[in-house]
Order: C-alpha cells, then structure tokens, then sequence
C-alpha cells in the first residue's frame, strides 16, 4: 500500500469515520475512497487532493524515492 493510501486510511479512522461517511463528507465516490485506500495506483490527483485536504494536507510534486519504489514492488 503507498504512504497517500496508509495515510488517508490512519486518518479516516482516527477521525471515527467509515468510507461511506469520508465519502460523503469530502464530496467523493465510495468505490473511489475504497480504491484510493487500496493503493490503487490509476487514481485522479484531483480526487486524491480532495480526499487529503480533509486533513489539511495536498499532494504535490517531489523527488521519487526510488529505494522506497524498488521495495514497493516485491
């Protein structure tokens, strides 16, 4: 799973909320919420940073962690 899927998912369930009510809380489609938080990687970043501005957070534009990408494949 990547870090974006691990957080929203850490933070939702902090918040005491189920997919169904981030959903509709964040404007967003269950079936996305659900794939977002199985580490689909064909996400819109759109989407994603309606999801993470829930939490005062945005994804943006940074150096890859190839490390990281390399161990994320095995």
């Amino acid at each position: 799973m990547n870090k974006i899927a691990e957080f929203i998912k850490r933070e939702r369930k902090k918040a005491g909320l189920t997919q169904e009510e981030f959903a509709l809380r964040a404007g967003l489609g269950l079936r996305f919420v659900r794939e977002l938080e199985q580490g689909k990687s064909t996400v819109r970043l759109d989407k994603v940073n309606q999801a993470l501005s829930m939490f005062g957070m945005e994804a943006v534009p940074g150096p890859i962690d190839r490390e990281e990408l390399l161990l994320d494949d095995w």
